[in-house]
């Protein structure tokens, strides 16, 4: 088995462990691998649009991708992350052995709220809110989203909060299980809770194969259930909706619930079936809500759905938007207008030996006014994986890279060859890079490539989020708005200037618009 299996996961704590685990089992077996941390769709292209490929999962399409790219050969998810219909050429290559299937609380101090008529009860979850609030409709539910670490932390900083409901299975995975925490038997866990799933390419035999040894029929029997469940419902991870299928004394029994947003209204089934007599559950079960009631309500729910809308400062394409999730609408406009200088061939032709390049307007400044053949730089460093990209498509190779200017100077400091380098700027620009240059005797020839041009428009209050690319667009919003909203940031020195306004500033993992779309779906799962 000489071949290695990469094996794609998200790099967040609980998918390392998850990710982790598969590849312990598989080199078990005998299997080489390797683990593939993948942080970004925007590190991730496509020839074809998402929708074309049937990509829709917010936790799961950057793997998909990167699947569909030949970049991995198998990637590990939470099942119940997962959309019931998966993408074209990609198939569930295996289900390993389920863990604990319930939601748990963890509460703060001890358990006496719970017979009392006030209490405040923290979670991001439609399914859990809606049941807690069945069961106790007088306690107050508030929102809270992040990973388990910080939604932890979240709990233990707010001082309003009696507790707050996690899966049991991502606490116990990775060792943040308090002592203040009891299982909700009673509450029924989303279709696939506790299971971990495993997808490859149809097409790649050998990790389809390897993968269908770790499958346990169990756990493949039961989701399977749930998911067709809530397919069959129509209901996505936002819906109310809960399953559970358990196979006891060769039956397989099963219970759901659909319940409306407030817990008020909740229609529940149960199915029991011999084993291998099993198929039709999922379809009996969805289709006795649906006659009870279920249509009505899940029309209520998609009428009452929360959309949240967010502004990006920059034009987005249709597959960018595209990768938005489906409760998020998007609207956006450049801004920021470039306008190129003409830039003296004098300067253009005279064998420059260092060269800096920030962006891909100073790329398409320098070859308008010059072709590439003409260009002699010996030395081109700059800043971005996407300006790299384009500077060694359209100039030449590129000397060395980095993700943000000061990182560069830092570099330029250290490494260049002799003391003098021309930057192509723009005519508002940081001061960082220049300064750093300049404190270390390297002498900086700025030459004005392009002219920024503030576009802004005024933003509807109702907005929620702003999308930021540079500190020039942050710049240009606060022309004529104000920054009550949450700011999510392309990277560390747009949102140094964004913190100059705003109260909740975030900031993406790379620096690519991909990357902060990311930000925001995670931040409004």
């Amino acid at each position: 088995m000489s071949k290695i299996i990469r094996i794609g996961t998200r790099d967040s704590e609980l998918a390392l462990w998850q990710a982790k685990t598969v590849q312990t089992q598989l080199e078990n077996l005998g299997y080489e691998t390797s683990l593939v941390p993948v942080k970004s769709t925007g590190d991730l292209v496509l020839d074809k649009p998402l929708y074309q490929l049937g990509i829709t999962g917010i936790f799961t399409r950057t793997l998909d991708i990167a699947m569909l790219n030949h970049d991995i050969d198998i990637a590990v998810h939470s099942l119940k992350d997962v959309p019931t219909v998966l993408p074209n050429g990609i198939i569930q290559a295996a289900v390993i052995k389920r863990g604990n299937i319930n939601d748990t609380l963890v509460f703060k101090n001890n358990e006496e709220f719970l017979s009392q008529k006030e209490a405040v009860i923290a979670t991001g979850s439609l399914r859990r809110r809606a049941q807690w609030l069945n069961r106790y409709p007088t306690h107050t539910i508030v929102d809270l989203r992040g990973n388990m670490n910080s939604r932890m932390q979240k709990l233990q900083d707010n001082d309003q909060w009696n507790g707050a409901i996690f899966a049991a299975a991502g606490l116990g995975r990775i060792g943040i299980r308090p002592e203040e925490a009891i299982n909700l038997d009673w509450m029924i866990p989303a279709p696939a809770q506790g299971a971990v799933m495993i997808t490859a390419l149809k097409e790649n035999e050998f990790a389809v194969n390897a993968c269908a040894e770790l499958n346990h029929e169990e756990t493949e029997i039961c989701t399977s259930i749930e998911r067709e469940f809530l397919n069959r419902l129509e209901g996505g991870c936002t819906a109310p909706i809960g399953a559970i299928a358990q196979i006891k004394n060769d039956e397989v029994v099963f219970k759901g619930v659909l319940l409306s947003i407030d817990g008020s209204k909740r229609i529940d089934v149960t199915r029991v079936k011999k084993l291998g007599e099993h198929h039709d559950i999922a379809d009996y079960s969805a289709n006795f809500i649906i006659e009870r009631g279920g249509k009505r309500l899940m029309d209520e729910l998609q009428r009452t759905k929360k959309t949240t809308t967010v502004y990006s400062t920059k034009a987005l394409t249709e597959d960018q938007k595209h990768l938005l999730n489906t409760n998020i609408t998007v609207k956006s406009s450049d801004f920021i207008k470039i306008s190129l200088n003409r830039i003296p061939k004098t300067i253009l032709k005279s064998n420059l030996k260092n060269v800096i390049i920030t962006s891909k307007n100073a790329v398409e400044a320098i070859i308008t006014n010059l072709s590439s053949e003409e260009l002699q730089f010996k030395n081109i460093y700059c800043v971005g994986r996407r300006t790299k990209q384009l500077i060694e498509k359209k100039i030449g190779q590129v000397t060395h890279s980095e993700n943000n200017a000061k990182n560069l100077a830092n570099y330029l400091v250290d490494y260049m060859e002799g003391t003098e380098i021309t930057y192509f700027c723009s005519d508002i620009r940081l001061d960082e890079l220049p300064k750093i240059l300049e404190e270390n005797n390297i002498t900086l020839h700025e030459v004005e490539a392009y002219k920024t041009v503030h576009s802004s428009i005024k933003v509807d209050e109702s907005t929620e989020a702003i999308m930021f690319y540079s500190p020039s667009t942050v710049q240009s919003y606060m022309l004529q708005n104000k920054p009550k909203k949450i700011a999510f940031c392309i990277g560390e020195t747009t949102a140094e200037e964004a913190k100059k306004h705003f109260k909740d500033v975030r900031i993406a993992k790379v620096p690519t618009v991909e990357s902060v779309i990311e930000l925001v779906n995670d931040y409004y799962v």
